[in-house]
């Protein structure tokens, strides 16, 4: 069965950090672009990050440019988000998939119906 499934999140203060990974079974990442995304109740899926199959195209959304950083794990069928300075407005649910080229753009409709999609996992940041 193929699947993503992300990992990392959790509950931390204003100003710290935390690590997400999006991991993959039953197939490889390598050969996809992979973007985060992010969702809060009431509120459209935003996309904040993609990274292309070989790692050279990335992308990021102005509300985390400077903050978040993405990879590719290695080795390791994993891509990873890593996330500084954390702010009370980051609190959502984040998604992982994968989607089409990243000059496509960030937004959620760069998943197509036959991409896939992670669980989501909760990241709350609160003081």
């Amino acid at each position: 069965q193929k699947q993503l499934v992300e990992s990392g999140g959790g509950l931390v203060q204003p100003g710290e950090s935390l690590r997400l990974s999006c991991a993959a079974s039953g197939f490889t990442l390598d050969y996809y672009a992979i973007g985060w995304f992010r969702q809060v109740p009431g509120k459209e899926r935003e996309g904040v990050s993609c990274i292309s199959s070989d790692g050279r195209d990335i992308t990021y959304s102005d509300s985390i440019k400077g903050r978040f950083t993405i990879s590719r794990g290695n080795p390791g069928n994993t891509v990873d988000l890593q996330m500084d300075s954390l702010k009370p407005e980051d609190t959502a649910v984040y998604y992982c998939a994968t989607r089409g080229p990243c000059d496509y753009g960030l937004d959620h409709t760069t998943v197509r119906p036959y991409d896939y999609w992670g669980q989501g996992t909760q990241v709350t940041v609160s003081s």
